[in-house]
């Protein structure tokens, strides 16, 4: 991909001096999603915290709403040292080559934020971030969202009812098995393109967490949304290697404190933020909100939990086990 290669190596510039600007270090923190969601107020603290704390040193310039880049160009943009910080979903990083991410796209995988946590803030997390190195890319932190509803414009009560819909995804292999499986067309498509791919009807439906949704204005060209709650949305938050490697010791330490403090904030925020936003959704009016029976969300399980097993030589099966042992969960 031809990248306005100008701008990058302009970019480059910055680098760990940061010259230009009255503070000794720059850190241009972009992302994809709007600032009034759980991602983009955690940058905001994180700015906020890192500011503050080395007393102008460090600058953090934060970018949202794909302002500098979509999603399929940012993470080149971090390996080259256009920017120095993002937080992609970690469905991200399997085109990166490290596919191992792909796990957190395994429908209902966790049932629960306790569930998950277990695994982004233990070891097999820190595992899997540490696999980022050899691209260039340090890993810091996971940055929760949410739980991913289900939304078209006709209604999703059951497997059923997505036979030949064209559904929006992020680039997963994993998440094209989950569409296929209920007998749907998998789209990738980049974020910032979705609404207007919904409004136009080049696709029929997606999935979000209802922050995403409502931030977007999703909601306002989709009837239905169905809380399936199928699969979790996250972020890890990665900075580029060898900027943060030629930081002062001090200053990344300093860092490091400000993003275990923004990632505490952020996934504080996160559950209450889509309650918050999917009860905005229903009372808009423009889209029905509904909630799968017992018997229902079992169908949806029977149907999209052999996604599991499918993808089990791509991600790789002892990662998949090593989770289940984590969790307590049982395909059946």
């Amino acid at each position: 991909m031809k990248l306005k290669y100008a701008a990058l190596i302009a970019s480059l510039a910055f680098g760990v001096a940061g010259a230009a600007n009255a503070a000794d270090f720059v850190i241009k923190f972009s992302h994809v999603v709007a600032q009034d969601t759980p991602k983009g107020k955690a940058a905001e603290y994180f700015k906020k915290l890192a500011e503050e704390r080395t007393k102008g040193r460090v600058q953090v310039q934060v970018f949202p709403n794909s302002q500098l880049y979509k999603d399929k160009e940012e993470l080149e943009a971090l390996q080259l040292g256009a920017v120095q910080m993002l937080a992609p979903s970690l469905a991200k990083f399997g085109p990166l080559g490290a596919k191992e991410f792909e796990v957190f796209d395994l429908p209902y995988i966790f049932d629960n934020y306790d569930e998950l946590h277990r695994v982004t803030q233990g070891p097999i997390g820190m595992q899997l971030l540490s696999k980022l190195e050899s691209k260039g890319i340090k890993g810091l932190a996971y940055w929760d969202n949410g739980f991913k509803i289900f939304s078209a414009n006709k209604p999703l009560k059951s497997p059923a009812d997505f036979k030949g819909l064209k559904m929006r995804i992020q680039s997963s292999k994993v998440l094209e098995e989950e569409i296929r499986s209920l007998g749907a067309l998998p789209q990738v498509m980049a974020f910032s393109e979705t609404y207007q791919a919904l409004q136009t009807g080049v696709v029929d439906g997606t999935e979000n967490p209802p922050s995403n949704m409502l931030t977007q204005k999703m909601h306002e060209v989709q009837k239905y949304a169905t809380v399936t709650n199928h699969g979790y949305l996250g972020y890890a938050v990665i900075v580029n290697k060898k900027f943060w490697d030629g930081l002062p010791a001090d200053v990344r330490t300093i860092l490091d404190g400000a993003m275990k403090d923004a990632t505490n904030y952020a996934n504080k925020i996160a559950k209450q933020e889509n309650d918050d936003d999917l009860a905005k959704i229903k009372a808009s009016g423009k889209t029905q909100i509904y909630i799968p029976t017992a018997a229902e969300r079992d169908a949806f399980k029977k149907a999209l939990v052999p996604v599991h097993t499918k993808m089990d030589d791509r991600i790789g099966e002892g990662l998949v086990q090593l989770i289940y042992k984590q969790t307590g969960y049982t395909p059946n």
